[in-house]
């Protein structure tokens, strides 16, 4: 506790929580940006006889390598040391420990592999989980495993969940038992007051030249270190260009995940007596890390996130408004070590429209490396293990399908011998699956290199992964030097052909190979996805590539890294995965089917070949696919079929009796096969079907038993007094009508029905020379009522015509009076 600062916030909570552990195994501590407790606490838990009984070791996980490498050395400084003495760390391509190491601080990926390797985790007496409430999927599955391991193999083993903002309350549930949540600790902060002000862009303002803008007029009005916080490194790069020409009192320091370990922290240290810094960031700086001498915050209030899409298996970048919380985080950093301001560079109102927090990670990314991971630990069923929040299950079942398809897992959802290889390697299964592919051709050298290039998010300007591997392969800083260690670690030795690239990146992306698709730049994927390069992009005349990054909109996605590939490549190494089938193209005009036999991969048509003379059954189905394209109204239709189809459609209106089929265009096109195909048979063209045909197939989707059920409720004809047969129309507003002369209904006293007698004929009654005199669904009534006026009017015009003064009692008639 002696090396532990006095002022920091978190020291007076200390004695609670050592009390807590003393007796209890999983507590909760929430405690504000500035409290200490990244610092304080694993210092605190040093001495704790749970821990020294067994000389266990305390780990604590934190989310970025920064974190953990700023934390380590901080502690290490508070105890006169250097890490990896009492104080260590261990992240990817770095490690900071020995045999005196008591305090490990990991990244939480780091953490998923000790404890798959280890899940009894012995020689550890304490699990911190810090900055829980960031929710990556590895702090999920970290957390999940850990819960499982005290269960069933250490009882011993503290666990505690540390966090800036977190849910303490739900939390505290799941870490609960019996019904009885955890302890929660919480602490207050230290947090000096800030002004916030707003800065937003003028019009067509681009955001580097915003940024520029609002950076001169904070060096100008405030005093002290200014943080500027941009979506990415891209941003970053051009911000950091135009402010190159700044006095030499003021330096420009960036500050993002893939810079050397040595320029992150030339962003981190306090500058010098007389010197001011900016620090470009991403949203990298939002929590762990205290950036001393920061006084001024500049936010974007933007943020790049991965957006996974299930079911085109694609992560591609996003550039989205941050949430309140991750603004709210941002403005704090100004606060952190005296009084300071906020500068966001959008409309006060504008923060209302933002989302209140993050989605966690395990609800909308790629959980292919989660699935296996899991079988590894024995779990083929998320909800056997506790959790925040259950993993997405459209994510799980399209993660389980991409491992069984590269062979990973078999059908019962078990790791195959192919998938265990793959969960040796510290990288995403897409790119294990890749390395152990191209080591069998050789190749093995070229795959780790790609893997750290993509896993490590090693930038380049050109989107040609080839030139990003020369670029590597010549890199002299420290940073290149570890990459490519890494790499030999992954891939092993051997002499790296940047120009097979785009074949081996294929290995673990064959759903991202794409074909040229007409417009200059623009291609198409084998899962459906469009993307395009820019006009002037070397590669945008190719014709075949491999896509390993989007970013922007799915609907306009940039290709941001690809490389060219063969299709004699396509065709040696994803044979497997190509289907063939026969299929027809048709003349739009004709309606004439061509017969070709098709091998796709995905949605891509890898090999064409027409067919001389096809299968009857192929070009019957042709046919229909080319009506389905075109829709109903191009076939051949007479008043028998359209007559059907409005008495099956007023039954069904006026019954409600669904077993009568729906014989609506949608309907019909949707069930072509069921009705129409066998009366294509033969048939070679949209010219060779007859009317017939379409009526006979839907009296045949009708049913021929019910065709007598269908004429008694709904009859095709009225059959007039005279003996005439009028046709009656279904109309969906009127309802049955009949347009017939009115003599041919003299003698009728009941007025007819249709529907078993539910629904009114409605008669257009017409003049001797079918003009339209009157409408009624009451002949009775009509006859003793209106007949008289309309009687009247006709003698005058049709005086050879009978005009009876009672004509329901009447003799009824198609002819004029015979001739005296």
């Amino acid at each position: 506790m002696e090396a532990i600062p006095d002022d920091l916030p978190i020291v007076s909570l200390l004695p609670d929580l050592k009390k807590t552990l003393e007796t209890q195994t999983r507590a909760v501590l929430v405690a504000p940006p500035g409290a200490g407790k990244t610092t304080a606490v694993p210092l605190a838990l040093l001495d704790e006889p749970w821990r020294t009984a067994n000389d266990g070791k305390i780990i604590m996980l934190e989310p970025r390598r920064l974190a953990v490498r700023a934390a380590a050395r901080r502690m290490a400084f508070l105890l006169g040391e250097k890490p990896g003495e009492t104080v260590g760390f261990r992240v990817r391509m770095e490690s900071r420990v020995s045999a005196r190491t008591r305090i490990e601080i990991v990244t939480e990926g780091v953490f998923v592999r000790m404890i798959l390797d280890d899940p009894s985790l012995e020689g550890i007496s304490c699990v911190l989980f810090d900055e829980f409430h960031e929710r990556s999927l590895d702090v999920d599955l970290s957390l999940a495993l850990t819960l499982d391991a005290q269960e069933g193999l250490r009882e011993d083993l503290r666990i505690c969940v540390m966090s800036a903002t977190l849910d303490s309350d739900a939390i505290a549930r799941m870490l609960g038992n019996d019904k009885i949540p955890a302890p929660v600790l919480e602490s207050t902060g230290r947090m000096f007051p800030v002004v916030t002000e707003y800065l937003p862009s003028r019009s067509n303002e681009r955001l580097e030249d915003h940024v520029v803008r609002s950076v001169h007029q904070a060096l100008q009005s405030h005093k002290g270190s200014v943080l500027v916080f941009l979506p990415g490194q891209g941003e970053i790069v051009r911000v950091a260009q135009q402010l190159s020409s700044l006095p030499d009192n003021i330096i420009v320091a960036p500050l993002y995940g893939v810079l050397d370990a040595r320029d992150q922290d030339r962003a981190i240290k306090p500058a010098q007596n007389g010197i001011r810094k900016i620090v470009l960031a991403t949203s990298i700086a939002e929590t762990s890390l205290t950036i001393e001498g920061v006084r001024v915050v500049i936010d974007s209030g933007l943020s790049r996130k991965p957006r996974y899409e299930p079911g085109l298996g694609l992560t591609r970048l996003e550039t989205i408004r941050a949430s309140i919380a991750s603004v709210d985080q941002r403005r704090g950093r100004a606060g952190r070590m005296e009084p300071g301001i906020c500068i966001r560079l959008w409309n006060e109102g504008q923060t209302r429209g933002r989302v209140a927090h993050d989605a966690p990670e395990i609800l909308s990314s790629d959980l292919a490396r989660l699935v296996l991971d899991l079988a590894q630990w024995g779990v083929s069923d998320p909800g056997a293990l506790s959790w925040l929040d259950l993993p997405s299950k459209a994510g799980w079942t399209e993660a389980v399908k991409s491992l069984q398809s590269m062979g990973a897992l078999d059908t019962s959802q078990h790791l195959t011998e192919h998938g265990r290889s793959i969960v040796k390697l510290p990288v995403s299964p897409n790119l294990a699956h890749m390395i152990l592919q191209a080591k069998i051709i050789d190749q093995g050298a070229l795959a780790g290199q790609i893997a750290v290039i993509l896993s490590e998010n090693y930038q380049g300007r050109q989107t040609d992964l080839r030139d990003r591997l020369r670029r590597l392969g010549s890199d002299k800083s420290p940073r290149g030097r570890q990459l490519r260690e890494l790499a030999v670690r992954l891939g092993g030795k051997g002499r790296v052909q940047a120009l097979e690239a785009g074949r081996i990146l294929a290995f673990a992306f064959p759903d991202r190979i794409a074909q040229a698709r007409g417009q200059h730049g623009r291609f198409v994927l084998a899962n459906g996805r469009g993307g395009q390069l820019d006009n002037h992009d070397p590669m945008s005349g190719e014709t075949w590539l491999t896509i390993a990054s989007l970013a922007g909109r799915a609907a306009q996605a940039h290709i941001t890294l690809a490389a060219p590939l063969l299709i004699s490549e396509i065709l040696d190494d994803h044979g497997d995965l190509l289907t063939q089938e026969d299929v027809l193209e048709t003349d739009k005009s004709k309606g004439k089917p061509r017969a070709f036999r098709v091998k796709r991969l995905g949605r891509l048509i890898i090999e064409k070949q027409h067919i001389a003379k096809p299968d009857p059954a192929l070009l019957e189905r042709a046919l229909a696919n080319h009506i389905r394209d075109i829709g109903f109204s191009c076939l051949p239709l007479n008043d028998a079929s359209r007559l059907l189809r409005r008495r099956t459609a007023f039954l069904r209106q006026k019954t409600s009796d669904d077993s009568w089929p729906d014989l609506s265009d949608e309907k019909l096109i949707e069930n072509l096969d069921n009705w129409l195909l066998p009366y294509l048979a033969g048939k070679t063209s949209l010219s060779t079907i007859e009317a017939g045909d379409i009526t006979n197939a839907i009296k045949d989707l009708i049913g021929r038993n019910r065709l007598k059920d269908l004429e008694q409720q709904m009859p095709s004809h009225f059959v007039a007094p005279t003996g005439s047969r009028a046709a009656i129309d279904y109309d969906p507003e009127r309802g049955a009508v009949v347009s017939i002369r009115v003599q041919e209904l003299f003698g009728l006293g009941i007025h007819p029905h249709v529907c078993n007698g539910t629904e009114p004929v409605l008669f257009e009654l017409l003049s001797p020379a079918r003009r339209p005199i009157q409408m009624t669904r009451d002949l009775p009534g009509f006859w003793s009522g209106s007949w008289k006026d309309v009687k009247a009017d006709m003698k005058g015009r049709y005086p050879r015509h009978p005009w009876p003064d009672d004509p329901a009692n009447s003799d009824p008639t198609r002819r004029v009076k015979p001739r005296k």
